[in-house]
């Protein structure tokens, strides 16, 4: 187990601003209520690469007892950010949210991100704890009684073919059945072929859903633009409710063009973190639904403006699939959404985590239901996890060059 220990003091290097008396005030006047500890734990037998959609799990704990759960994040990362949730008061989300953004002056990748949403999270599992209310109440109260899902790897038990297996999908009550499309079992990717091969394999599912639900492919941004642009319009008459991730994710001006050329419904998001990574995709309405997901946005606190800049556009949110913990917290968002919105389960059943309470969500008939919980509505059985890294002493505002504004909130460096 690793331990990080910071100065108490540390002399501003020459120019530096003193930091502002009123905003160091507000540190202790706010509240008597402050995190006093962030453990990092991993859950049991985790193999999965460590940058790769890490499902590490973060305890946030304050000086009255009570605890918030997050998951993301790795211990090198998370035990960069604790330091800023030390001696604070957990309920201002926002101001702790921007230190761990900004605090360091080099704006943090999509990794360090991905563990801001972890912290961010249990911050808000506290805030709910705290006041008694799950975390859907806090971000204006839940707009609908259920929450769609579609299906990704759906369990084929025994069906003949796909289109059975796309049928039994949306006949156990999911929205819709995903498929990747590729043809398995090739190392070669011989672009010619797997469109055709995708365009027949889409023709089954639609055959297995018609009359029952809807069906979505994710082209995984493995095929070349004009490859991509071809299978979309093949398949445009057999109705995908989404085609996600049609290129690449690096070039996001490609999409003008693409958007000109196809007709089905786009969506993406998935290997973005926060608002800038996407904005214009919305600004130019270049996607129906945006797939971005918890913790990748660095967290709820992130999450919910995202929400809204989509609302402005009327996007639909289809997140991409996360942890059991940023499952149950995604919940609370999407249920507040004014518009469509339908997330990605893995498999056909609930997944029963020995690490959580057994109602971590509420799974029923390919649904998910909005749980009267406080904070998130999960807990931590601590015993079965492997603790990596525990933090207990903070960063010091006169150590890190901080700068406030004189009404007491942040500015850069």
């Amino acid at each position: 187990m690793k331990r990080r220990h910071f100065l108490k003091t540390a002399a501003l290097g020459a120019g530096a601003s003193v930091v502002n008396a009123s905003a160091i005030a507000n540190e202790s006047t706010n509240s008597d209520r402050k995190v006093t500890k962030v453990t990092f734990y991993d859950p049991p037998n985790y193999k999965v690469h460590r940058f790769a959609q890490a499902k590490g799990i973060v305890v946030v704990e304050c000086n009255d007892g009570t605890k918030g759960i997050g998951e993301g994040g790795t211990p090198d990362l998370v035990e960069n950010l604790a330091p800023w949730l030390i001696g604070r008061d957990p309920m201002r989300t926002e101001h702790i949210w921007q230190l761990m953004l900004r605090g360091l002056f080099y704006p943090g990748g999509r990794e360090l991100q991905h563990a801001i949403g972890a912290l961010d999270i249990a911050l808000w599992d506290i805030k709910g704890k705290l006041l008694n209310q799950p975390v859907y109440n806090l971000l204006g109260g839940r707009l609908r009684d259920y929450i769609y899902l579609y299906s990704t790897g759906f369990p084929s038990d025994g069906a003949k073919d796909i289109s059975e297996v796309a049928r039994n999908c949306v006949q156990a009550g999911f929205k819709a059945f995903r498929t990747g499309g590729i043809k398995r079992g090739q190392k070669v990717w011989d672009q010619d072929e797997q469109v055709r091969y995708i365009h027949e394999h889409c023709q089954q599912i639609k055959e297995g859903v018609s009359g029952y639900g809807e069906w979505a492919i994710d082209f995984h941004t493995r095929i070349e633009t004009p490859y991509a642009i071809r299978l979309a319009n093949l398949i445009e008459d057999l109705e995908p409710i989404f085609v996600e991730d049609l290129i690449r994710s690096e070039n996001q001006h490609l999409y003008k063009t693409i958007r000109q050329q196809v007709k089905v419904p786009i969506a993406l998001g998935e290997h973005f973190g926060m608002r800038w990574d996407f904005h214009r995709l919305v600004e130019e309405d270049l996607m129906d639904h945006n797939r971005a997901t918890l913790p990748n946005t660095a967290g709820i606190t992130e999450y919910k403006k995202i929400m809204s800049m989509c609302e402005t556009h009327y996007m639909g949110l289809i997140p991409h699939f996360t942890g059991p913990i940023a499952t149950a917290a995604l919940t609370h968002c999407v249920a507040t959404y004014t518009g469509f919105v339908m997330m990605e389960w893995t498999g056909g059943t609930a997944k029963n985590i020995s690490y959580l309470n057994s109602d971590y969500v509420d799974f029923r008939e390919g649904k998910l239901y909005p749980r009267n919980q406080p904070g998130i509505g999960v807990e931590l059985d601590e015993s079965q996890c492997e603790k990596k890294l525990e933090v207990t002493e903070g960063r010091p505002d006169s150590s890190s060059g901080l700068l406030w504004r004189p009404d007491g909130s942040y500015t850069n460096w």
